[in-house]
């Protein structure tokens, strides 16, 4: 594995299908990793950190920053990053942070797609 295969944001997304928040979570994070620069942001497995899936481990120590996207206030995304003993560089939690209401899973606007998407693209692009 190479250094320069791994993205330099790597993003920990919820991509829960139980509500809006959770499916826009995952939506949201594609989109927003295509409109990003070739090798800037990466989806990565959040399934493989509590599995201690070694591929997964180690490209993650490698990305330079993680950022986690979750849809509400349960946090699932960021606290599955932190027990697995990684600092998240930038939170993101579509309901606190971006004030899309939680609802159904299929119930969201592209209004509420735009916001998700910049909010990403802002952590993905962030020079702090």
């Amino acid at each position: 594995m190479s250094t320069s295969d791994i993205p330099e944001n790597a993003l920990f997304v919820c991509f829960g299908g139980m509500s809006n928040v959770g499916t826009l979570t995952g939506l949201a994070a594609l989109q927003a990793v295509r409109q990003a620069k070739p090798g800037q942001a990466g989806i990565f497995c959040l399934g493989g950190l509590p599995t201690e899936a070694p591929l997964v481990l180690s490209k993650t120590r490698a990305a330079h920053r993680i950022i986690t996207v979750d849809g509400c206030p349960l946090n699932c995304a960021r606290k599955i990053v932190e027990q697995a003993g990684f600092a998240p560089y930038r939170t993101i939690n579509l309901v606190e942070q971006c004030g899309i209401q939680k609802g159904p899973p299929q119930e969201y606007g592209e209004e509420e797609m735009q916001v998700a998407v910049k909010a990403i693209v802002d952590a993905i692009t962030s020079s702090e």
